[in-house]
Order: structure tokens, then sequence, then C-alpha cells
């Protein structure tokens, strides 16, 4: 039987582009486990930063699925996850195949090591779409063959690369992504546009992101709090771009907590922040053009509203689709 590496690592990176922008400061990654008949056995993906990795998401779905388990199913720390692996795998995992976006992880911090994990559960065969470029991380794939894993990589690098980028950037410098909301007449006003689902994600992204920023016309309209309360999250800081410097104060933004408010007439205040999300629509859009990393649309099934991106001339190169119940959700990036 043929084996489709690029099917199966196309799965971890689907799975993966569900958390795009939700686990800073570490990296979107997903992973596949593939049965010795080379049926899907899980895919699972990194979620949150704190919480176990994708791999260790996947070995246990997988472990459950192969020995009906439940219990490992009631185990949130990836340290017990790990440890109950070890302790409980009887060879289940021999002639199963690991497919990771990433190069496992080789150090011990917030979680053990996935590389670690891997070759002692057994398993022969991983299959590796980006290396880690982060030292203290990198080089679990030596650890594997070290081992006596069988690891090939470079699977479907160039996609696995897109879906790491973010990560890249944060690290050497800052990540900028543009947000919005549609309709299918590329409509961006007229009230609530996109699903409740599609609303809380932009919640957890902005309980993950550290800046966001926001047109000041909108501020006036709106009246937004922009706060992460759909997520049960913090507040980022907020730059609002306007060259009126003058606001009403009880508008709800400024009476959040523990936060920072900038109002300014440039993004020059990004330079001091890693992980920033843009809110807006045509104005802003060409406004932070130079500054923007990725796209982010969410198109609701609906037409309405009477403005947007009719009069916008661009190109995009789409990095990963989905939808999400009703929305459709689309990463993007640029053709310049």
């Amino acid at each position: 039987m043929v084996i489709d590496s690029h099917f199966y690592m196309s799965q971890a990176l689907n799975e993966a582009w569900k958390y795009q922008g939700l686990t800073y400061p570490n990296p979107a990654v997903g992973c596949t486990i593939v049965g010795r008949n080379n049926e899907l056995l899980a895919v699972n993906a990194h979620h949150k930063a704190g919480e176990p990795h994708a791999e260790v998401f996947a070995l246990r779905d997988a472990y459950f699925k192969l020995t009906n388990d439940t219990f490992i199913l009631n185990i949130k720390s990836s340290h017990e996850i790990h440890n109950y692996l070890l302790a409980n795998h009887n060879g289940c995992f021999r002639d199963i195949s690991l497919y990771t976006t990433l190069e496992p992880c080789s150090h011990e911090g917030k979680t053990p090591s996935c590389a670690s994990l891997i070759s002692n559960l057994g398993i022969q065969k991983v299959f590796v779409g980006s290396r880690d470029f982060n030292e203290d991380a990198s080089d679990g794939n030596a650890i594997l063959s070290a081992c006596g894993v069988e690891v090939q990589e470079s699977v479907l690098q160039k996609e696995c690369d897109s879906l790491l980028k973010p990560f890249e950037m944060w690290k050497k410098s800052k990540f900028v992504f543009f947000k919005w909301a549609q309709r299918l007449n590329a409509t961006t006003d007229g009230g609530v546009i996109s699903s409740e689902s599609s609303r809380k994600r932009v919640h957890a992204m902005r309980d993950a992101c550290d800046l966001l920023v926001i047109g000041g016309n909108t501020v006036r309209v709106d009246r937004p709090t922009l706060d992460a309360r759909l997520a049960d999250g913090k507040a980022p800081d907020i730059l609002i771009i306007s060259r009126e410097k003058e606001f009403d104060k009880t508008i709800p933004l400024f009476g959040v907590a523990n936060r920072k408010v900038i109002i300014s007439d440039n993004f020059s205040t990004c330079q001091e922040y890693k992980n920033i999300m843009i809110e807006g629509s045509s104005k802003m859009f060409e406004l932070s053009k130079s500054i923007v990393d990725y796209y982010l649309c969410f198109i609701a099934p609906s037409f309405g509203g009477s403005s947007g991106f009719e009069n916008q001339d661009e190109k995009f190169e789409i990095l990963n689709i989905q939808n999400d119940e009703q929305d459709i959700i689309i990463w993007m990036k640029r053709k310049i």
C-alpha cells in the first residue's frame, strides 16, 4: 500500500491552522498519528501556550483509540500524559507513524521533550515538515535518529514553514496580522457580521495578542470594549490610529482595567510589541499595508450592509481555508 505522506501532513496542517493566533508565544503545530494499516488514528494540535504539545495530544488520542483506556482522556497535564503513556503503552505504538508540522522538541521546559517521548514509545517512523530554528528546542530529529527512529524531513515544508512563520517573526521582532469580517457582498458595516463561534475565536486571539490596533473613527462610531470576555481572557493594550487625539472617555475600551491605550497618527508603537492584531476595514487596510504580515478574513454567508471592500484591488495567496460552523475563515498573505 502506498503511503501518502502529503495527505497525512495536510491533516496536521489543517488542524494546526485552527489554532493560529492562539498559541503565542509558542508556534502553532499539528500532528497526525497513522496506524500500521495506514489508518488515521489521531489528528490534533497545540492549543495554547502551557498546554500539551501537538504530539502529546495526538499520542494521547491514538493511545485511547488503540487501547480503549478512557482514563488517559481525563489527564490534562503534559507531564502526566507523558508518564502515563510511558508506563502503559505496552508496545501499542509499534509500527505506528507520526507526522508533525514542526520538528519534535528536544528540551525539558514547561512540557517534557516530545522527541524523547516518541522514541521511548517505540514509534518507528516520523515525518517532519519544518526544522526547529529555536536553539532551545531544536535537534529533536537528531535525538530520534540516534534512537533508531526513521526520520523523513521536509514533508510539505513550504506549507509548514508558512504555518511556522508567525513564531519565527515574533522571536526575531514582531508579527502583525490584519483581521476583518465581511459578508458575501464584501460589506463590513451594519452591525454584527460573523457567527458567535467566530467572535469567540477572535476574543481568544485578543487574549493571546499583546496589542490590538483600531481606527479612531471605528472607536467613535462603534464605542467598543475590545476585550476578550467571550474567551474569559485578558484585554490587550490598544493603539488607536487617529489624527484627532480627543475621545469620549466613557467609551468602554477606556474603562478596561490593566490596559494601556495609546492614541497616535502612526504605527510606531507597534515596535514595542511582539504579537499584534489589527482590526478594521478598507481604510485601515490601506493604512497598514506596509506593516502587515498575514491577513485573516471571516466571511459570513449573508448579504447586507452598504460599504466595505468593494473598491479594493488586491491579490492574495491563500494559506489556509476553514469552515467554522457558519463562517468561512481564510488565512492569507498579500501577493506583492
